[in-house]
């Protein structure tokens, strides 16, 4: 039973913008680091960039400028505001819940990112 839902994947043009959203329950958002990693073909998954509960964030070197992660903590929403997305940006995008009590992490079922040049 997945417990991270993502959404707002899909396919843009170079140059364009996506958002990402993530839900989670409010016991793992509470209490957790919330996050977005990447998987493109034939690579390792890496950290796009993590939130805390009290919004202090750190992103790739890669997408700093472009991509914006954010909370909602009514919500219990956590976004990934991607613009002037490349063609590297391209792959799995993953939401991600590390825990502050155990570090126990969670991922998300994962959602698609294609980026066309």
């Amino acid at each position: 039973q997945a417990q991270l839902v993502e959404s707002g994947g899909g396919l843009v043009l170079a140059g364009g913008s996506l958002r990402l959203s993530c839900e989670a329950p409010a016991m793992i958002f509470f209490s957790s680091i919330m996050g977005w990693y990447r998987q493109a073909p034939g690579k390792s998954r890496e950290l796009v960039g993590n939130i805390t509960i009290r919004g202090v964030t750190n992103a790739l070197d890669a997408v700093k400028g472009r991509f914006t992660i954010s909370r909602d903590n009514a919500k219990k929403m956590v976004y990934l505001q991607m613009n002037s997305l490349k063609p590297e940006d391209t792959g799995v995008y993953y939401c991600h819940a590390k825990s502050l009590m155990n570090g126990y992490e969670r991922w998300g079922q994962g959602t698609q990112v294609t980026v066309s040049s």
